[in-house]
């Protein structure tokens, strides 16, 4: 048996790769196929492979919505007239003209007069602010007051879960439009503040229910559990494992009723208990409209217009929420 001499001149070097450097030797071709792959070995997590969440996905599932695109934009024009209705209305809503009562679009006047000889296109643009705010702040205390109540009640459970429930029910029994000419009418403050109160009194058990049943699940998933039994405390796991996977109906439910508070203040400012004079209010002008429907149909239909208008972009804009957070629906 001939003796393999690594130091050989007819055999030559071993090759590093444990050959001899004849039959192992790669060429430059070669080598190339054996670079890294476009993102192998990349970091969980990097641009290549990061997973999206809930939130990422249905941002992407809203901006390709035109019902979401349209709700937004009509929204944000409001909300604009509302910070700054001068800049669309240079006329001053409370500015009265008798000789011009109930006429029609004039020059400069588009909309046409009330009965008091009001502008009716400035009374609508400065309408928008007090709409607006009312259902803005309802929304936030309602939401607040509810998740907290309702997720404390979810996740503790217990007694301090049986008293929510009992005092939710007993404020579902109390009809709205009842509790708002009973609880407003002994109020004179003629701010927004009052009606805010009393959407927020009566509004909260029904975000704190939502709330409730969302802890509820959220707390028996196995990631809680897993928290739980690494040592997590309640206040860690309420606010950094169960509350950011529960608040997505909460949130849907809150867009939604942002609409209808605004439409509850216009039913009690039409009826009388609500925002009152000097506040412009499109449920006051639809109020003092009603009776002149006949005669002046643009008092009613302008501010009626703006309103259903304004509740309608808040439903849209609620239902394309719920679409994009609800996984079922896709």
């Amino acid at each position: 048996m001939p003796d393999s001499n690594p130091l050989d001149p007819e055999q030559g070097p071993i090759a590093p790769g444990g050959g001899y450097g004849g039959g192992m030797d790669l060429a430059a071709s070669d080598a190339e196929t054996l670079e890294r792959a476009p993102g192998e070995g990349q970091e969980p997590g990097g641009p290549a492979g990061k997973p999206r969440s809930l939130w990422s996905d249905a941002w992407r599932d809203l901006r390709r919505n035109p019902i979401f695109i349209i709700s937004v934009l009509i929204i944000l024009f409001l909300v604009f007239i509302s910070l700054w209705p001068g800049t669309i209305a240079t006329q001053d809503p409370l500015a009265a003209n008798l000789q011009r009562a109930q006429a029609g679009s004039a020059p400069g006047h588009p909309f046409g007069f009330d009965q008091q000889g009001r502008d009716v296109y400035t009374r609508v643009v400065y309408g928008a602010r007090a709409s607006v705010t009312v259902g803005v702040c309802a929304t936030l205390g309602v939401v607040l007051l509810g998740s907290v109540l309702g997720g404390l009640a979810g996740f503790f459970g217990g007694w301090w879960d049986a008293i929510l429930s009992r005092i939710s029910d007993i404020f579902f029994g109390i009809p709205v439009v009842l509790g708002g000419l009973v609880f407003l009418s002994v109020v004179t403050n003629s701010t927004v503040w009052p009606v805010v109160g009393f959407m927020v009194l009566l509004g909260w058990p029904q975000i704190a229910r939502i709330a409730r049943g969302s802890v509820i699940t959220a707390r028996q998933n196995d990631y809680v559990q897993a928290a739980r039994a690494l040592g997590a405390g309640n206040t860690r796991m309420l606010l950094r494992h169960i509350a950011p996977n529960a608040v997505a109906p909460v949130i849907v439910v809150g867009t939604i009723a942002l609409g209808t508070y605004i439409a509850l203040e216009a039913t009690l400012s039409y009826l009388g208990v609500g925002l009152k004079p000097p506040t412009v209010s499109w449920g006051i002008d639809i109020s003092d409209a009603s009776n002149q429907i006949r005669n002046a149909p643009h008092m009613l239909l302008w501010p009626a217009g703006a309103l259903s208008l304004t509740v309608l972009a808040f439903i849209m804009l609620g239902d394309a929420v719920r679409d994009a957070l609800d996984p079922k629906l896709r």
